[in-house]
């Protein structure tokens, strides 16, 4: 059964990078349809931050547009969030998730296609 394993998480100030890493075991991340990563803050609902899909296409929430990058290692076992330009209000649980569901393909930060999710890491910005 594939597991999704994050890291990368930690505290930094507004204006700060980090970068998030997904491990996947069992499968490599081309197994599934859709990958990406989502976010809960305390109180909110679980958001699609950033997903690619197997047919090559990337979507992102518009308020990382353009400070957030999905990208995969070449041996698809590893699947990364750079972020950048960190603001306060993207603190939040980052998760991994992935899904087999084709309904991803035109859903992709629906979190409801998505059976496969990691235990999260924690980002928190400061101003």
């Amino acid at each position: 059964q594939g597991q999704l394993v994050e890291s990368g998480g930690g505290s930094v100030l507004a204006g700060g990078s980090l970068r998030l890493s997904c491990a996947a075991s069992g499968y490599t991340f081309n197994w599934y349809n859709c990958v990406g990563w989502f976010r809960q803050a305390p109180g909110e609902e679980r958001e699609g931050v950033a997903v690619t899909n197997s047919r090559g296409s990337t979507s992102y929430e518009e308020s990382v547009q353009g400070r957030f990058t999905i990208s995969r290692d070449n041996t698809q076992k590893t699947l990364y969030l750079q972020m950048n330009s960190l603001k306060p209000e993207d603190t939040a649980m980052y998760y991994c998730a992935a899904s087999r569901s084709r309904s991803c393909y035109s859903g992709p930060t629906n979190r409801i296609f998505y059976s496969y999710w990691g235990h999260g890491t924690q980002v928190t910005v400061s101003s």
